[in-house]
């Protein structure tokens, strides 16, 4: 079965290739080009057309040889490195691109019997449609594509390209056509009607889009990493060298008028080019068509093998392949019929614009993954032909930017088409979340590099006068309680950065690593998906060993952790010894610390974050009206606001209240005056029946503390608070400038 399987080779990919290059435009559109834009301007748009595809054709060779590419193609590569999801999107349209161009193609074949339908309006009246011929041609190259498959088609192929060739030849062996000879090479060789460039450019350009045709029979090679590149880089070579010689050959041959304004001129110009540039047509477009015919079978069926197509029962019926020649003959059904009514229709210009840009977007995702894969430096990239990572970027650069040259409007055609499939894959497939290692390698690359040039750039200057928390918390209550990080996605969500390590008593082991695996599985799953917060698992025997490893550790972001939480259960005070132990250690590494004292009152976010500052107490101060400032730009705190609470003497409150207001406006915090309020302390109330009775139903309440409060080990700073919700207690390691 292999065997049957395995059957083409180099030559394969060489003319199926060649047979697309050399197609139909090359016949009816070179002419019109030299005409209208000049020699030099042709020259020009050929450069550009081939700035997109030599760099992809090297890249596609590249990427083939460094990992076997299956049945699809251009679709396998895709979607084995940008994941199945967006693989599955451009896949579609990679396929519709090579059905309609079957449609295309056909149409185009009509032309060449021009002088058919000019016989029977002439001598009978009769004014046929295209569809006389163009109906027929597509039901004869199904029926040869569905019963004999590729082997009867790449047969035809190799004929019908052979007939192309010779046409090409005796159109270099012609002669000029009548008139003033000596002026033919002086009209065009020169830059003409430079405004019309580019519109000049979308009509030749799908000339060009054929060098990757045969790459789609990838999964009927016998040697993929070998026939690829030869195969393609070759045809590419070929008709980057010929279009020269034949914008060349047509500018000493013809007028600029008469190149422009007669579509078949090759024909007055080849030798017996009234029969041989018709049938060269003929043969041209017709070898096009059952290049792509034989190709886009051959992507549907790797995209239904992949279950990307989003109807399930689908999927089953069109992969399936013929007994006896492995040939996918239900997907080549659905190309032909797809093709048919896009025959029957007749005009396809508009759908060729179209096409015209998912061919550029496939070309333009070839260069990218090669781009990225130079640039995401894994080690499981080894292919053994190497392009250059300037010349895949150039490449992807060049597509992009000929889409919109070509047309801003099918441009934002083909991308709104391409997001909305994408979309509907990705919510019909939710299962395939994966990120694609090709992203991650690049991210991780750019991570490393970001990260040591700003640990070269950092000095201890710039991070006091631009301080942000890189705060880390390690719980192991994380299934209890999620009060800890909330707090950390509050902190992390626009300003700071913020790593939440779930901490697995014992001692590193198989089974411990198992269940860490595990948990840290669950966790990330049930994360939500606009999480800012790094989490992973730590196993240690101990809270006070794993707080000692982690926070020698560089955060997230690359930069130091200045920054320890700690939780606990508001009514549960035995943890809090640990705390305390832990709280020293971590102060004496200079962090600021925050304890969190949990409860499972309902956050009221609408009523705010209360802060009680002290005047005397300036470090702890302005820590916790930065935090506070940080913890309103998550979405959760979107309604509230901070407000400002003062306990002093009676005789200080002017004072105090005035000092209070400089802070908040010379710093630019969105506090307004109202919520500054300084209370005259009560020699019948203490402070905590204070801070209770104006904050029992605040979102989160933050009171600071310094390191004389756990003296002998008291915890006393953490009793008397029953009445409010969630508490922040601050204690910072130094001053933080309100700027």
């Amino acid at each position: 079965m292999s065997k049957q399987v395995k059957k083409f080779g180099t030559s394969a990919v060489y003319f199926t290739a060649i047979a697309t290059l050399f197609g139909a435009i090359l016949f009816l559109r070179f002419g019109y080009a030299v005409g209208t834009v000049g020699l030099w301007g042709v020259f020009a748009l050929i450069i550009l057309g081939n700035m997109v595809t030599i760099p992809t054709s090297m890249a596609i060779s590249e990427l083939a040889t460094n990992k076997r590419v299956e049945g699809g193609g251009e679709y396998f590569i895709i979607s084995r490195s940008f994941g199945l999801n967006i693989g599955g999107t451009l896949g579609i349209m990679l396929y519709l691109s090579q059905t309609i161009s079957v449609a295309f193609y056909i149409i185009a074949f009509t032309e060449a019997f021009g002088f058919f339908f000019e016989f029977m309006n002439n001598n009978f009246g009769i004014e046929l449609p295209r569809q006389v011929i163009s109906v027929p041609m597509m039901l004869l190259l199904s029926v040869l594509v569905i019963v004999k498959g590729a082997n009867m088609g790449m047969k035809a192929l190799y004929l019908v390209v052979g007939l192309l060739i010779l046409s090409i030849i005796l159109f270099f062996l012609g002669k000029p056509v009548e008139g003033d000879v000596a002026t033919y090479f002086e009209s065009n060789a020169k830059w003409m009607n430079s405004s019309q460039l580019f519109v000049v450019f979308s009509i030749i350009f799908p000339a060009f889009t054929g060098m990757t045709a045969g790459v789609g029979l990838s999964g009927d090679l016998k040697k993929p990493s070998k026939s690829i590149p030869i195969g393609t880089i070759a045809a590419t070579l070929t008709s980057f060298i010929a279009y020269f010689f034949i914008a060349y050959k047509l500018s000493i041959s013809a007028s600029s008028s008469q190149l422009s304004e007669n579509q078949l001129i090759m024909a007055e110009i080849a030798l017996f080019g009234s029969i041989i540039v018709p049938l060269g047509l003929a043969a041209s477009t017709f070898s096009s068509a059952l290049g792509s015919i034989m190709v886009g079978p051959r992507t549907l069926q790797a995209i239904a093998l992949d279950n990307s197509i989003p109807i399930k029962s689908a999927n089953k019926w069109i992969s399936k392949t013929r007994d006896k020649d492995n040939e996918p003959v239900n997907a080549s059904i659905i190309t032909c019929l797809i093709a048919l009514v896009f025959v029957s229709i007749g005009g396809v210009d508009i759908v060729a614009q179209i096409i015209t840009m998912f061919f550029l977007v496939t070309y333009g995702s070839l260069c990218l993954i090669s781009f990225l894969n130079h640039f995401g430096s894994s080690p499981s990239y080894r292919p053994s032909f190497r392009s250059k990572w300037y010349i895949s970027l150039l490449g992807f650069m060049a597509a992009v930017w000929v889409m919109f040259q070509i047309s801003m409007i099918y441009t934002l055609i083909a991308f709104t088409t391409i997001t909305l499939i994408y979309l509907y894959m990705d919510n019909y497939h939710k299962e395939r979340k994966g990120f694609a290692s090709l992203f991650a390698n690049a991210l991780f690359k750019v991570n490393r590099d970001i990260q040591i040039y700003l640990q070269k750039k950092r000095t201890r200057d710039s991070l006091k006068n631009d301080w942000r928390p890189s705060a880390i918390c390690i719980s192991k209550n994380t299934f209890k309680r999620s009060n800890a990080l909330n707090l950390i996605e509050w902190i992390s969500y626009k300003y700071g950065f913020g790593t939440y390590l779930h901490l697995i008593d014992g001692y590193f082991s198989r089974k411990t690593s198992a269940q860490a695996e595990e948990e840290l599985e669950s966790l990330v799953t049930n994360l939500e998906p606009s999480s800012h917060v790094y989490i992973d698992t730590i196993i240690s025997p101990s809270t006070t060993s794993a707080i000692a490893q982690s926070i020698q550790i560089p955060g997230i972001a690359g930069m130091e952790n200045n920054m320890v939480i700690f939780e606990f259960e508001k009514n549960d005070h035995s943890e809090l010894h640990d705390i305390i132990d832990n709280f020293r250690m971590v102060n004496a590494g200079g962090f600021d610390v925050c304890i969190l004292a949990s409860t499972q009152k309902t956050i009221l976010y609408e009523n705010g974050v209360h802060i009680w500052v002290r005047s005397f107490d300036t470090e702890n101060t302005n820590l916790m009206i930065l935090l506070g400032f940080i913890v309103l730009g998550h979405p959760d705190w979107k309604k509230a606001n901070i407000k400002l609470f003062n306990i002093c003497n009676e005789e200080d409150a002017e004072n105090v209240r005035k000092q209070m207001i400089e802070l908040v406006e010379t710093g630019r915090l969105p506090i307004t005056s109202n919520n500054v309020d300084v209370i005259i302390k009560d020699q019948n109330k203490s402070v905590k029946e204070i801070i209770c009775s104006k904050s029992h139903d605040a979102g989160l309440t933050m009171i600071g503390f310094n390191e004389n409060s756990f003296k002998n080990n008291n915890t006393e700073l953490f009793n008397g608070y029953d009445e409010l919700g969630n508490i922040l207690f601050v204690h910072s390691n130094g001053v933080k400038e309100i700027e």
